[in-house]
């Protein structure tokens, strides 16, 4: 009796040599074939095998690496600030104001005075130059001095970082030391100016604050806000005061000090710290024994805050209410002190908060008051960065270098920048947040 017939054995069918319409061996890359066939455009090897195609992920970095018309030399970080930048300015002018229920008072802008918003902006741009003397004032009188228009690139330069990266006053302090020490000017010099002009600016600036509190708390009354900037002002006016004292009275403490803990910081020459000191000490000295150079330094930071104060004062009066003196100064000295802890890039958010609260409280209608401020800091906070952008590049690189050289200039600004500024977990950290992965 024959056997059974044995039942057939089903094998699993035999995967396509074909995956994706092309065939099973087109897998990775780095060369292009030029081979007529399916395989034409796919990748060979380099050893002479078969083709093969790129994976997904080269495919997109391939696509990535081609040109995108104008903006293809521009480097993706630049890229990407400019629409983190530009995303800030519509939050700021679109989204803000809505929920502030500015959209309410949209009608004034039926009624704004054109030629008040013109005198504010050309107020700012005095109060610019203004910042620029200021910086000439405090560099010693030498033939290498930089010019104003110098002195101006420079300082619109720094505010143009300063006003981009968080807790940006690092940053552009570096900057300007950098630029002003590559346009000739010492190494201790450009520090003492850069120093000079932060710290005195700011001190003129909490005198401002005190003259309009002694003038208006008399007739408006006490306000727990008050409180605070007096505070901050009242620290900052006896830390300058103490550094002032310590290294014109007590130079060889403050040298002695200094240099012991440079001997603990890896890095630091002592040496090299010794001989900064005493030059600071030596321009401290010049500046306070040449009574016309320190009087002219004081005027021409109080001209900087004065204009810019009267820029805030006429795009008010723009949109049809006159401010009185007392209450703007104080209002406007109030969020600037504020706004100077290093919370935002520039005080973002906190002097339009505080500055459109304050303007309420003496006497502007809301509605006058969110829109002046808006329109006072278009010109006081957004123009410096596009315009600080332009002046960093006339003083790096010639007027008729290609796209591409003034790109990558601004790509090594920002990456300067960003490594000059805090870290950003440190930045979170400090102003409350939770760290960021």
């Amino acid at each position: 009796m024959a056997d059974p017939p044995r039942p057939r054995r089903s094998f699993p069918r035999p995967r396509s040599r074909r995956r994706g319409g092309l065939p099973r061996h087109c897998r990775r890359p780095p060369v292009r074939c030029a081979a007529p066939g399916s395989c034409r455009g796919s990748l060979a090897r380099p050893d002479g095998a078969r083709p093969v195609t790129a994976t997904p992920e080269e495919r997109r970095r391939g696509r990535r690496r081609r040109p995108r018309g104008w903006l293809a030399p521009v480097p993706r970080p630049l890229r990407r600030g400019v629409a983190a930048f530009v995303a800030l300015l519509l939050v700021e002018y679109v989204v803000l104001p809505q929920v502030a229920g500015a959209s309410k008072s949209l009608h004034l802008l039926a009624s704004v005075h054109v030629g008040w918003l013109l005198a504010g902006v050309g107020l700012e741009a005095a109060s610019l130059l203004s910042y620029a003397q200021l910086t000439r004032a405090v560099l010693p009188r030498r033939d290498n001095a930089p010019s104003l228009f110098d002195a101006l690139r420079i300082d619109l330069a720094t505010l143009a970082v300063s006003h981009v990266v968080p807790g940006g006053s690092a940053a552009g302090t570096s900057l300007g030391y950098r630029l002003l020490t590559e346009s000739g000017v010492s190494g201790a010099d450009a520090g003492f100016a850069v120093a000079t002009q932060g710290i005195g600016s700011a001190v003129v600036l909490n005198v401002l604050l005190w003259l309009g509190l002694v003038v208006s708390l008399p007739t408006r009354g006490f306000n727990p806000l008050y409180g605070t900037a007096a505070v901050v002002g009242i620290v900052l006016l006896g830390g300058f005061a103490g550094l002032v004292v310590l290294l014109t009275r007590a130079e060889a403490q403050a040298t002695r000090i200094l240099r012991g803990i440079a001997r603990r910081i890896p890095g630091l020459d002592p040496q090299a710290v010794h001989d900064v000191v005493a030059r600071l000490a030596e321009r401290l000295r010049e500046l306070s024994a040449d009574r016309s150079l320190l009087f002219a330094a004081i005027g021409w930071a109080a001209a900087n805050w004065l204009l810019d104060a009267a820029s805030l004062w006429v795009f008010l009066l723009a949109f049809g209410h006159t401010m009185s003196p007392d209450g703007l100064i104080v209002a406007y000295a109030l969020a600037n002190v504020l706004g100077a802890i290093p919370v935002t890039p520039g005080g973002l958010g906190i002097v339009e908060g505080v500055l459109t609260s304050a303007l309420v409280g003496f006497g502007s209608p809301r509605g006058v008051a969110i829109l002046g401020v808006l329109g006072w800091r278009l010109v006081n906070f957004w123009l410096p960065i596009p315009a600080g952008a332009l002046a960093y590049l006339s003083l790096r690189v010639e007027p008729d270098a290609p796209r591409e050289a003034k790109a990558a200039e601004l790509e090594q600004l920002a990456r300067r920048s960003a490594e000059d500024a805090e870290d950003r977990r440190t930045w979170a950290t400090r102003i409350g947040l939770r760290r960021p992965d």
